[in-house]
Order: C-alpha cells, then structure tokens, then sequence
C-alpha cells in the first residue's frame, strides 16, 4: 500500500470507539467522511428467491465475502464496513481507489462462478451523496476488547444502494477467473437455536423527512424494552456457539478460499484441519499459544448482533412478550411516520465469520437469522410500503 494510500486512513484511526451500544442512537460519537473518501456498496440480486430455495447461509457467505476481499486488500488499513445479510456497505479514501474497485469486481465475478449468484456492486463519491443533500457519518463500536465495528449514520449508504439497484455507479465483474482473495472467510460454527422463544430479526429505518431525535427516541425505547433480556437478546450462548465435525459450512470456505487449486484439494484439507479445531474446542486441550476456550469466548463477543446502518438492525433471542412489546413500539413510530420497521422470526441465528489469524483477537462475526433474517425484514418493508401506495 501507498503511504499516500496509508495516510488516506488515518481519518478512520482517529475516531475513539465507543462501548455504549445506546450513546450510538442519539448521533453520538459519529463523524463526517472526509469529502474525498467513497462508499461502496454490493448486494444479491433476488436475493429473495435463493433464500426461499434455502441458501441463505450460501447469501450471507457472498454478502461477507465483499467485506473479506475488502480487508484483504487494504492490508493492516482499518476502514468502516458493515454486513447487511445480502450484500455489505464499506467507505475508503480516494487514494485507494483503484484497489478496492479491483476487489469489489473479483467478488462480483467470483459470485457468479462459483455459486451462479448475480451480484451487483457500485462505488459513488460522497460528494455525490452530499450533493443529494445526504450526507454519510460513522463511529465505531467496540462490543470487546478485540474488535470494533462501523456504524454508520445520514442516509448516506442508503441512497448509494438505491442509485446501485438502479444501475448508476456501477462496477463491472473482473475477467473470468480473476477471483478474489478471501483468506480468513469462514462458517465453521454451527447454528445457534433460540433459547428463549425465536430469533427475532429487526430492521427499523428512518422515514423521509423525520426528525432525527425523534428516530433516536424510537430506537432508545426498542433498544430498552431488550435489556431485560440475557445480554440484550445476545444470540450467541454464554458459553460460547457449538461445533460439528464436518461443520455445515465447510463446501462454502472452500469455494471461498480454493484459489487457483482444485476444489477438491481444498475441500480434503480443510476436512483435516477442522477436525483438528474440532477435537480442540472439544476437548479445549490448548495447542501451543492457541486456547480455545479464550477464542471461543472471544467469538461470543465480538459478534455482531446489532448495529446502526442508516437505522437499526439487530438479530436477537426473544421470547413471545417482548417480541409484542417492539412490535407495538415500531407500530407507534410508524403511525407518527417516524420510522418504517420489518421484522422476521426463524428458529436459529447463524454467524459468517472473517479470521484473519486465530493467534489474534480481532477476527469478526457477523450474525443473521438463519431463514431469511435481515433480507426478509427488508422485504417486509418493501411490501408493506406497496400495499401502502395501493390503499
């Protein structure tokens, strides 16, 4: 990487993370990208139709493998990124350009060569965005002491994926076989069941035209009627997610990662090496500086299970009652157009993980319902919006 490059994200380096999930409604802790820096963003298209076909964990493994390919590229440069079920959202800084549209076009092709998945990607300037009079803002959350996420804020990255889908911005697929590198792409743990009722998938998106405290005060609430639950909803148990020899995701890390060899190679080795992972966290018998107890731990606190994306999403263990109490909530701030909310139930929580090394504590987790999560919250929205238009 250039030091021109290095320096461009050093804006990044400088914002403190912030380890109050609540201080992140209000707008607190959340900075403007720089004027030069750009958003990029990629989904699935009918991203619908594969999950009805029950490849959901197939959808989240080419939605994080944007963010992976992502990671990859810039090196040991943080960025601000965030998973979204179907497709990711990430911002860089100009001098970077070249290097993360490379990226994003090796996945676009790799999605479709390896799965038969379309996948769109685009790349727009902020001030594109602030010339559509939105404007894109992040902080970082740090849930752990291993990692922290971006949270984003200002309609910004909502508005790239709408241009996106409309088919502005757009970045082409590299030349066939040009794949991308997604080393440290993984879904070896198995599913998570609820414990106390459902997986509760929540999506709450600001209405156009109001007001930001107002939206604030919505997710304040939603996010306090969760506090009576283990951990806030926290879908990962306290000890920790569960393991499987062979693990279910194991044909998908090794489309992910078989490169220029054979994907029959790739597969015969990552059956050895997650049999050996397995006996360990089994047994949780250390292996040189590896203790998989302190991983496993560190796994349950660095997932994902809720963030700020131009609104609220979180994935969380509910029961019956307080799915009742958010849903009459979002019902309210919906009535006042305040906010527009889908929700989705499915039995488990799945996490689609990116580990860079199992020696450091910065490898990061993203979780989803495992029937439809975020995307079917989506379209929950969607279709509650046309049924609207129509009365």
């Amino acid at each position: 990487m250039s030091d021109v490059s290095a320096a461009g994200f050093q804006f990044y380096d400088g914002i403190a993370p912030e380890t109050d999930f609540d201080r992140l409604a209000d707008g607190s802790g959340y900075r403007p990208l720089p004027d030069d820096w750009l958003v990029g963003v990629a989904d699935i298209v009918d991203s619908t139709g594969h999950i009805a076909a029950g490849r959901y964990k197939t959808v989240n493994t080419v939605g994080a493998a944007v963010i992976s390919a992502q990671i990859n590229a810039a090196k040991d440069m943080a960025f601000p990124f965030v998973f979204g079920g179907d497709g990711a959202g990430f911002a860089f800084p100009r001098a970077h350009r070249a290097v993360a549209e490379d990226a994003l076009a090796r996945v676009i092709r790799w999605a479709d060569e390896e799965f038969g998945f379309a996948m769109r990607g685009a790349v727009v300037p902020v001030g594109d965005i602030r010339s559509a009079a939105l404007d894109v803002q992040v902080a970082r959350y740090r849930p752990s002491a291993g990692v922290d996420y971006a949270m984003f804020a200002g309609g910004g990255l909502a508005w790239a994926d709408k241009e996106m889908k409309a088919g502005r911005y757009r970045i082409e697929p590299a030349p066939a076989g040009a794949f991308p590198d997604l080393e440290g792409l993984s879904c070896r743990w198995t599913p998570m069941r609820a414990r106390n009722g459902k997986i509760l998938s929540i999506l709450i998106v600001p209405r156009p035209g109001a007001a930001p405290g107002h939206v604030a005060g919505v997710a304040h609430r939603v996010l306090e009627i969760t506090k009576h639950l283990d951990r806030g909803g926290h879908p990962v148990p306290a000890e920790g997610p569960g393991v499987g020899w062979p693990p279910e995701g194991l044909a998908l890390e090794a489309h992910a990662t078989h490169g220029s060899s054979s994907l029959f190679r790739r597969k015969a080795y990552l059956l050895a090496a997650t049999f050996m992972a397995y006996v360990l966290f089994k047994t949780r018998w250390r292996a040189g500086t590896f203790d998989p107890s302190h991983y496993i731990r560190m796994t349950r606190d660095n997932a994902d299970f809720r963030k700020f994306d131009d609104g609220l999403k979180m994935t969380i263990d509910c029961d019956t009652d307080t799915r009742q109490r958010i849903e009459a909530e979002l019902q309210r701030g919906q009535a006042a157009g305040i906010v527009s909310y889908g929700l989705f139930e499915q039995d488990e929580a799945i996490m689609t993980c990116i580990v860079p090394s199992v020696s450091r504590d910065d490898h990061v987790h993203f979780i989803d319902g495992a029937a439809g999560g975020y995307t079917s919250a989506a379209t929950a929205i969607r279709q509650a919006a046309a049924a609207a238009s129509q009365a």
